[in-house]
């Protein structure tokens, strides 16, 4: 009997609808919900993969401390009493939650109750702070709060979409799709792209604006001045609903036509040909994300960027206004239960005395925190110099993701206590715990999640609890209990937390907060686990709305007037010793630490290993030949990764994805060489804007391998990248120098007995290597070695792993790396969702399929999550230059 289940998608803040589909077998297929207000039935690549990354492998099932088994009862008494007597000697300070976009809001909730109102800090951060925290102090400083004025709808409505900071395509892919069909839909509708690279998003930009690194400020003070004395000011939006216009004007006039090319890279005919269709353009929403966020002025990015729409009164209004693209799944609903060590619950403000008192009689708490605690960055400092004692880590990976990673890796190698709660046993940050606690996964917790349009959805669990792994808001209200506050902490399940964290959004608002669910204060078992998608303000006895702000004023300040903020663009220094500009990002299949995507085979089908993209004009002055090895460095670190030498790439900058982790790659932290500069009023970290020099890696031999099972001795080796594939793993490898006996090397790598049988050669004058190992029909390994990157076909070598191998031919086959002609190389993986290859694309092109929808019908590739069409359009494009040239 199959049984379906309504969910939310736990990748990105698009906050997509999903059905779980459990079948008899146990097996778990997924499908976008058409009836879900923010996907209608689309899912991207990852999403479609969600079944295919719930499996027990590596899963951490039993509490442990110290590295042995434990009780719950015992794991949660040492971290209580660890936590306490941290507290007793030492004050509340010493103590810190670090918690993740990835909770639900009942987790957020009762982290945060239990810290601010019953330890009496403020230590409790997320890594929310990485991603969202400019944009939540920008809105703040506009707003007085922490809204997000639009609606998806916006996006579709709008006649220009700018979109800054933000590779749609790959990292909101379902928006993405939305905005394309409504361009199709609508073909006057326009887009910019301004980012430094030309990314796959650019595929449905008008204009692409590839301005320098970090150079937003002075793009959007440019266009206010513009604005301002052009017909599309609104003058009496500015007078009435806001104040703080003429400072942020003569700010915005500081630089001239001259500098602000110079400063941001763009012609001045560039320059005046988005300003003019900006002025000319009434509906326009101007989505951002981390290209503005992940800066040491992101707030004064998002500012400017707001003061564009304040100055022509285009807020609030259907298709019209600014538009954050929220990072993870749920950092918006952990804005609300005030995630961030600055704020307070219900976007209260901890500053506010009244509202810590207001929090502090529905609560009942003992104590309150009266000051902001340590944003992330800071708290991981703390912990270096020891004011933090205790930490509890829960749902995120710091050693890979925040800036100066080495240093958070010795920073927790040194801290007293460690706790972490996680869903795998073995992560980069797993391995400091004192107590690892085994936590529920998607498909297994339940709770809510709230998008980047302010949706709060359910994401229900359809799964069996694994061995003894708990739910996050449990650990904690356990641990609440174990502390002395048994009544606070004693929720029966994450419907109580929800109905409380609803009640207290509705105490004493009456409209003077932008955050009210009151609606749900009194909701019941039965109708959270039916609770369809809603959208937020929701106040009791009113009828729900789809809600847009601002149009007319109503501002959360204390005169209820939006504020203009005047900025100016900051000075980007280069250092001579470290020349080149490390971005670093998300790629298209994989989410962010890949400890669930990197599960799926698909979706490393993809990109398998990591990479960095440079301009060829850089490249060649470096002598770095294209998929060749680089050495990055920076005064915090080392990486080695693969050259992607494209033109896409600005010269002088380099891009990075942040995913790959020491579970997956020999040296490919990306956060290592990032300083942890922060931006001065969001405590959000430049990940954005490392400086770093770029050299190409000696490799005295390249190697490519398929393995059925993973190897476990690949330590000596300067460079290897792992990834999952069907039937195993595949290997990327780059070494000194070449090994004198390349089987015996693979035997001991690769955990080979020594009766595997093996067949191939070695030719130690040319440098090359092909070697296949098997235990009688079953391909167990091949290595495939050169002096330059190896020329194989991967994916069908990656194939033969699950194939019964029974005569010569196909073994000596597997050996040359090379398929017959009865078995086509599909080449590299263009479409993840179908598993299409370049080969067959480049067939169907030269076959005569010229557009993307028929290249679709002939093979598939483009038509589910659509992610690769961009892809799929630059391959026509480049079929067809050669062609116009004969």
């Amino acid at each position: 009997m199959t049984t379906e289940t309504r969910t939310t998608c736990p990748y990105c803040g698009v906050g997509c609808g999903v059905i779980a589909t459990r079948h008899d077998d146990g097996s778990v297929t997924v499908k976008g919900d058409p009836d879900h207000p923010s996907n209608y039935g689309r899912l991207c690549s990852k999403g479609s993969a969600l079944g295919e990354t719930l499996d027990m492998d590596g899963r951490l099932l039993y509490p442990e401390i110290n590295g042995d088994r434990a009780s719950w009862d015992s794991a949660l008494d040492i971290v209580a009493e660890k936590f306490l007597s941290s507290i007793r000697e030492h004050g509340p300070d010493s103590v810190a939650f670090y918690l993740s976009g990835q909770s639900l809001t009942e987790d957020y909730y009762v982290a945060n109750k239990l810290m601010k109102g019953f330890i009496g800090s403020a230590n409790v951060d997320t890594n929310s702070r990485l991603c969202m925290a400019s944009s939540v102090a920008g809105h703040r400083r506009a707003f007085g709060s922490d809204t997000v004025p639009g609606i998806y709808e916006d996006l579709e409505l709008a006649d220009l979409i700018v979109l800054t900071g933000s590779n749609l395509a790959w990292c909101h892919p379902v928006i993405y799709q939305r905005i394309a069909a409504a361009k199709t839909a609508r073909p006057h509708m326009k887009i910019v792209v301004i980012d430094p690279r030309r990314t796959m998003t650019c595929d449905i930009a008008d204009m692409h604006l590839g301005i320098k690194p970090d150079a937003d400020v002075a793009l959007f003070n440019g266009l206010l001045a513009h604005l301002a004395r052009s017909p599309a000011f609104n003058a009496a939006y500015v007078a009435a609903y806001t104040e703080g216009f003429d400072d942020a004007l003569a700010a915005a006039k500081e630089q001239n036509a001259t500098t602000l090319s110079s400063i941001t890279g763009l012609s001045w005919e560039e320059l005046t040909a988005f300003f003019e269709l900006f002025e000319r353009t009434e509906k326009v929403v101007t989505c951002y994300s981390q290209g503005v966020n992940q800066s040491m002025s992101g707030t004064d990015k998002v500012n400017a960027i707001i003061n564009c729409h304040f100055a022509t009164g285009r807020i609030g209004r259907p298709g019209m206004g600014p538009f954050s693209l929220t990072g993870q799944p749920n950092a918006m609903g952990g804005r609300e239960v005030g995630g961030l060590a600055n704020m307070l619950a219900a976007h209260l403000a901890l500053e506010n005395e009244d509202h810590r008192r207001l929090v502090q009689d529905f609560w009942k708490a003992p104590v309150m925190a009266t000051r902001a605690g340590l944003k992330a960055v800071d708290m991981f400092q703390a912990v270096a110099d020891g004011r933090i004692k205790a930490l509890w880590i829960m749902s995120t990976n710091p050693v890979v993701s925040l800036p100066e990673a080495d240093n958070v890796k010795a920073a927790l190698a040194a801290c007293p206590f460690v706790v972490v709660s996680d869903i795998q046993k073995n992560t980069d940050t797993a391995a400091f715990a004192d107590v690892l606690l085994p936590a529920l996964g998607w498909g297994e917790k339940d709770g809510t999640v709230t998008n980047s349009e302010r949706r709060i959805s359910r994401q229900r669990a359809f799964l069996a609890e694994p061995g003894e792994a708990m739910a996050d808001w449990r650990q904690l209200a356990e641990v609440g209990r174990r502390i002395g506050f048994e009544s606070a902490f004693a929720w029966e399940d994450a419907s109580e937390v929800f109905s409380e964290h609803a009640a207290l959004s509705a105490l004493e608002n009456n409209g003077t907060r932008d955050f009210d669910i009151g609606a749900h204060a009194a909701i019941s078992k039965n109708g959270f686990d039916a609770l369809t998608p809603f959208q937020w303000p929701q106040p009791a006895n009113k009828p729900p709305v789809e809600t847009r702000f601002f149009a007319e004023g109503g501002f959360y300040t204390p005169n209820r007037k939006g504020r203009f903020i005047a900025v100016r663009q900051q000075a980007h220094e280069i250092e001579p010793a470290y020349p080149f500009t490390l971005n670093t990002g998300r790629i298209r299949d994989q989410w962010h630490t890949m400890t669930r995507t990197g599960k799926s085979a698909r979706l490393s089908q993809h990109i398998a290993e990591p990479f960095c993209e440079i301009n060829p004009a850089d490249a060649a002055e470096l002598g770095v030949a294209p998929a060749s090895l680089v050495k990055i460095e920076s005064p915090h670190g080392t990486n080695i990764v693969r050259a992607l030498v494209t033109p896409r790439q600005r010269r002088g900058s380099i891009f990075m994805p942040m995913h790959w982790t020491a579970q997956f790659a020999s040296s490919a932290r990306a956060d290592v060489l990032v300083k942890a500069k922060v931006d001065p009023h969001s405590g959000q970290p430049a990940l954005k804007q490392a400086g770093v020099s770029l050299k190409p890696f000696a490799a005295g031999a390249y190697g490519f391998a398929v393995t059925a099972e993973k190897p476990e001795h690949l330590e000596n080796v300067p460079y290897w990248a792992l990834a999952r594939a069907d039937s195993g793993w595949r290997i990327e490898l780059g070494f000194d120098e070449p090994v004198e006996d390349w089987g015996a090397w693979c035997r001991n790598a690769f955990g080979l007995s020594g009766d595997a049988e093996i067949i191939g050669y070695t030719d130690r004058q040319k440098g090359v290597a092909r070697l296949a190992f098997f235990e009688g029909e079953k391909l167990l390994a091949a290595l495939y070695v050169a002096t330059e990157p190896v020329e194989v076909s991967r994916n069908w070598a990656v194939a033969q792993l699950g194939k019964h191998h029974g005569n010569t031919r196909t073994r000596f086959a597997i050996a040359a790396g090379r398929p017959g002609q009865d078995q086509p190389d599909p080449g590299a993986i263009v479409c993840s969702c179908f598993s299409i290859g370049i080969n067959q694309i480049t067939s169907a092109i030269e076959a005569g399929h010229a557009t993307v929808e028929a290249i679709g019908e002939c093979t598939k590739a483009g038509t589910n999550c659509g992610s690769c069409r961009s892809e799929i359009r630059g391959m026509i494009h480049e079929h067809r230059l050669p062609a116009a040239a004969e």
